[in-house]
């Protein structure tokens, strides 16, 4: 017989009312909402993600691990809206072979990152499901009223830049799924890239005022520069070899060239992509190196009828299967 979750009001008050408790407005999760006083004069921002086994993680990836990408996956949202963050509530979907380890796993992963980021568990639900294992995560936080940066505002001319480094996650998951076997070293570094993205948080909050443009890169850098360009009215010219890489994607493009596609594409790598004049790159640099930040000139926006595309080495456009992942 498959081992039964504990009661939702045990589940509940053992393993997630601890993460609500530095937020006075969860009342320990113990009332059917929670309240909140913004800060005076400041604007919220909502963001919601879920994310589904198979679809999103791995069967077998750490329950740890899982709540914290849950989590980090919002957080970046946040961070390409130049937002502090404040809160978030959580719905679980369990499914019935779910262990009370398990779940206190994933309970730890949550209470390491609340303590990374600042912030803390408001309230949710928690339910049962036949599968997949599915978690929906809505964060929120705050900036300075009409602060908040868009994808729409994108300037003829603007210079495009990524924080971080790109396909390390899509690598990653081919790594995890068995398509790809580079060395050790390298398939440890993508699996853990792929699992445990690092949101932007100070770097985004610092391009408040810097960047005319800003989301994050969730479903491929071609996808998700297209959404900007789109709303922005505006076209884009990559240079594919300007993109920043880590030593693992180099390596494995070194030996597989193809696997280009997979970088620009792939999607899950949570960096930033943004869109800022050029006389604020010197801005940029300075902010960059207070956050201890990477990032990367990559090409500019251009206007809408030349279109967005990626230049190879010969400065011809790339042609892909697909810009990136999509949600049938």
């Amino acid at each position: 017989m498959a081992p039964q979750p504990p009661d939702e009001f045990d589940l509940i008050a053992t393993y997630f009312a601890p993460l609500a408790a530095s937020a006075p407005g969860a009342y320990g999760l113990g009332d059917d909402a929670a309240s909140f006083l913004p800060s005076p004069g400041m604007e919220l921002v909502f963001t919601v993600d879920a994310i589904v086994e198979g679809v999103h993680f791995l069967p077998d990836d750490p329950a740890d691990e899982i709540a914290r990408k849950l989590l980090r996956v919002n957080l970046s949202d946040l961070a390409a809206k130049g937002a502090r963050p404040l809160g978030y509530l959580l719905t679980t979907a369990w499914t019935p072979s779910i262990s009370v380890e398990w779940i206190a796993a994933f309970a730890r992963g949550l209470g390491a990152d609340q303590k990374l980021f600042d912030v803390s568990l408001w309230g949710g639900d928690t339910v049962s499901t036949p599968g997949p294992l599915s978690f929906t995560l809505t964060a929120i936080g705050e900036v300075q009223p009409g602060q908040m940066l868009r994808r729409s505002g994108g300037q003829l001319g603007d210079d495009l830049y990524v924080t971080g480094t790109l396909g390390d996650a899509a690598l990653g998951l081919a790594v995890a799924q068995g398509r790809l076997s580079p060395a050790e070293h390298d398939a440890t570094y993508l699996i853990s890239r792929y699992r445990r993205p690092e949101p932007r948080m100070a770097f985004g909050r610092g391009l408040v005022g810097l960047a005319h443009a800003s989301l994050d890169v969730s479903d491929g850098l071609m996808a998700d520069l297209t959404h900007l360009c789109a709303q922005s009215g505006l076209g884009a010219r990559v240079e594919a070899a300007a993109l920043p890489v880590s030593d693992a994607v180099a390596a494995c493009l070194a030996s597989s060239p193809a696997l280009i596609d997979t970088v620009m594409t792939g999607g899950d790598d949570y960096e930033l992509l943004f869109a800022a004049p050029s006389h604020a790159a010197h801005a940029i640099d300075s902010l960059a190196q207070r956050s201890n930040t990477p990032v990367t000139r990559i090409g500019r926006l251009i206007d809408a009828r030349e279109g967005v595309a990626a230049l190879d080495g010969k400065g011809q456009p790339m042609v892909f299967p697909q810009l990136g992942f999509r949600h049938r």
